[in-house]
């Protein structure tokens, strides 16, 4: 994602398979079937027992109170004395005609940004004002936590929008937005069973280009270096990896998930290359670990690319200044920003987007790296 990246990201583990994608989980799934029936007036005043629920719902006492609970969060329940769960569904803050604000949610600043994310930013700000929005910055932490619904209730209703921007969002926000019916707009990927537009650069489609260009190369061994987290660019890199060198022959992928400091990952890129079959290749997510990355082999006497190939994922403008010149995927911030604006356009004007990914394919920047 190229936002995706501004996640805004282990301990020192043995390498290990890359783990499946994290799909949206029961409880979610059970809170927000829940929240329908309440909402479309199945229910009256309370809801009723856990055994009538569990029965109805198909689930576990265990899953139905972990659903019961983040309602409860949310502020959608009330749990009486004797354990009666009251239903007080708030009013959406109605959203007048003449609603021109657009509202960012971001775990960072935009100083702590990467560089292209500042400039899509600022892109996307020119174009919705030309279109009559005010763009609003909400720097949120709080709301990007396991348990974002407190933070997040607060944040919307001291702040109402027109629609919703998302930066660098995991499941629980994502899955709050939809309880809550709020309009948004995932800026990145979104879990398997989320049902939110988004917009995102096709990172499945980049990596298995990538793998299938190593594999060309004769690599037979290629570590994917990405942060930590369940961020949708980053697994879909991985599936993307993973399909081109399932197809490829017998290519094997190795995924190092760093915690973002050069020390972590340093320490990681050491264990690697002290492996009896080391990586040859390495595809890297986020501009500045490749700064990183080729730092470390350098001062490891590693040469660049005749002892290890690089490949960056994503593109910055400082990549166009290292020696040798880095083999990266490149995306036009500014059409980017241009696909973000129609998107949240259409959503603050009418409350409403067509719950469908948008994929964006970069090209390919040939360097000296690979």
């Amino acid at each position: 994602m190229l936002l995706a990246r501004s996640a805004n990201q282990m301990a020192h583990t043995p390498p290990s398979a890359p783990k499946p994608p994290q799909r949206i989980s029961l409880v979610s799934l059970t809170a927000q079937s829940l929240l329908e029936a309440m909402e479309s007036g199945h229910w009256q005043g309370h809801l009723p027992g856990e055994r009538e629920l569990c029965a109805r719902l198909q689930v576990s006492r265990h899953t139905l109170r972990a659903a019961l609970a983040e309602l409860q969060r949310d502020g959608l329940l009330q749990v009486s004395e004797r354990q009666r769960r009251r239903i007080q569904l708030k009013k959406a803050t109605p959203k007048t005609a003449d609603s021109r604000i657009i509202a960012i949610l971001s775990s960072r600043p935009l100083t702590a940004m990467s560089p292209s994310a500042v400039v899509m930013v600022d892109e996307l700000r020119d174009q919705l004002s030309r279109a009559g929005f005010t763009l609003e910055m909400h720097v949120a932490p709080a709301c990007f936590t396991a348990k974002p619904a407190r933070a997040l209730e607060a944040l919307t209703e001291r702040s109402p929008a027109a629609a919703w921007i998302l930066f660098s969002s995991l499941e629980p926000m994502q899955s709050w937005f939809i309880r809550r019916q709020l309009p948004c707009l995932v800026v990145g990927s979104s879990p398997q069973g989320i049902t939110l537009p988004s917009i995102d650069t096709d990172y499945r489609a980049l990596c298995r280009h990538a793998g299938a260009m190593l594999q060309r190369k004769g690599h037979k061994h290629i570590a994917l270096i990405r942060p930590e987290g369940d961020f949708g660019g980053d697994l879909d890199s991985e599936s993307g990896l993973l399909e081109a060198l399932q197809g490829g022959g017998s290519a094997k992928l190795q995924v190092l998930r760093h915690n973002g400091t050069p020390e972590h990952l340093c320490t990681l890129l050491e264990k690697a290359l002290r492996m009896p079959a080391p990586p040859t290749a390495c595809v890297i997510a986020r501009g500045m670990h490749v700064l990183t990355v080729m730092m470390f082999l350098l001062r490891q006497g590693r040469r660049i690319p005749q002892d290890m190939a690089v490949v960056s994922r994503d593109d910055e403008t400082f990549l166009q200044h290292t020696v040798p010149a880095v083999t990266r995927y490149a995306s036009d911030p500014t059409q980017f920003a241009r696909s973000v604006s129609k998107a949240a356009r259409q959503l603050a004007e009418t409350g409403v987007l067509p719950p469908k990914a948008i994929r964006l394919m970069p090209q390919l920047v040939r360097g000296e790296t690979v």
